[in-house]
């Protein structure tokens, strides 16, 4: 938690449950990936966290973005950002949204399948496309299903057909998970899009992009190699396969951009037992899975966690949200321990809550209001 969030929570009497974002951590982040990745065009992916403030002041800052939606597009136009600073991302589209976004000036798709690219081809001539490729994931704790990408040989094709169809193929792209922790897997990546660049050149095609995707780990509770090794691993993989002709590398941060840049204030609602032998205390407290932490979903991505009663004796709890789901569980097999004083009322702190957070919570269920922001 930065100095500039304590101070604000300390000063304000912050309606819980709330996250607060301090931007000046973003724009740190930002800066320091564009000087580790010179040769990198960073489009920040909005799904990670969209306030408006955040959006604004990576625009100030030069950031191009990865957009999924209509709804996303207007946003980053809305706050000052080019069509050409814009890629529809989304390899899921309506045919009216592509229509529209070419309308708007946006030129860069991602696609990966047939039926895409014939979608792109009669709502967005001549535009720059991209093919997402699939990948496996490991190492990452919050893999990425077979929803996205197509094999690479069927990428191949299609980049071909894109060509045959009147638009640009323009480069290939992948995901190698988020919250990643394995630098090897973008090698595994990128020597995959390497190979299809040879084989695409067969046909007269010549790509001019890589568009690594995101997976850049934020600080949870496990311990992460510095933002350093992940870029040295990702240039050095790029030097690696594709020597002195290394194409145009776009990269999609959004959790390592805004992850540890947000901490929400939380209160504790209940504090319970089930069996008289139970030596576990079950804590609820007014945000849970529903109310924009669905990623302790499995207890895939483990947060941190303070109170102001730290540094004295802690007992093992169970935490959970409170809503009427049962599913609406955060930590069960996972060990957290909380302070033994911990009473009901008191405010907890859940750290680097930046991304994944508001964009995820539910609009009303059980009447629940959708988690706040603040940006300061």
């Amino acid at each position: 938690m930065t100095a500039k969030i304590e101070r604000y929570l300390a000063e304000n009497q912050v309606e819980t449950p709330c996250l607060v974002v301090d931007l000046d951590v973003i724009a740190e982040n930002y800066r320091t990936m564009n000087r580790l990745l010179p040769l990198a065009r960073i489009f920040y992916a909005v799904k990670a966290n969209p306030e408006p403030a955040v959006v604004a002041m990576l625009n100030g800052l030069g950031s191009s973005f990865d957009t999924a939606s209509r709804g996303e597009i207007d946003l980053v136009l809305g706050q000052g950002a080019s069509p050409d600073r814009v890629s529809f991302g989304n390899t899921i589209k309506k045919q009216r949204d592509i229509a529209y976004a070419y309308e708007k000036g946006v030129r860069l798709f991602a696609f990966d399948s047939e039926a895409e690219l014939e979608k792109l081809a009669e709502s967005a001539p001549g535009a720059k496309v991209f093919c997402r490729i699939l990948m496996e994931c490991g190492g990452a704790e919050w893999p990425l299903s077979r929803k996205f990408g197509c094999a690479p040989e069927m990428a191949t094709d299609l980049l071909v057909r894109a060509r045959d169809l009147g638009l640009e193929p323009y480069g290939i792209s992948f995901h190698v998970g988020s919250q990643q922790t394995d630098i090897g897997q973008w090698d595994v990546a990128i020597g995959r899009a390497a190979a299809m660049f040879s084989a695409i050149a067969k046909a007269n095609i010549d790509l001019k992009m890589v568009n690594i995707g995101g997976g850049f780990p934020a600080k949870y509770r496990a311990n992460i190699r510095p933002v350093e090794a992940y870029c040295d691993g990702v240039m050095s993989a790029m030097q690696k396969h594709f020597g002195n002709a290394i194409p145009e590398i776009i990269i999609e941060p959004g959790r390592s951009m805004v992850g540890d840049a947000g901490v929400i204030q939380t209160e504790v609602v209940l504090i319970s037992k089930k069996d008289y032998e139970e030596d576990k205390r079950w804590v609820y407290l007014d945000i849970g899975k529903f109310g924009g932490l669905a990623e302790t979903m499995d207890e895939a991505i483990k947060y941190d966690i303070a109170t102001d009663r730290d540094g004295g004796e802690t007992a093992p709890v169970i935490l959970a949200g409170p809503t009427c789901d049962s599913a609406d569980i955060l930590y069960e097999k996972t060990e957290y321990r909380l302070p033994v004083e911990l009473k009901v009322g008191d405010k907890v702190k859940i750290l680097a809550t930046g991304a994944y957070t508001t964009s995820y919570s539910a609009v009303n269920f059980n009447g629940f209001a959708p988690l706040k922001a603040v940006c300061i």
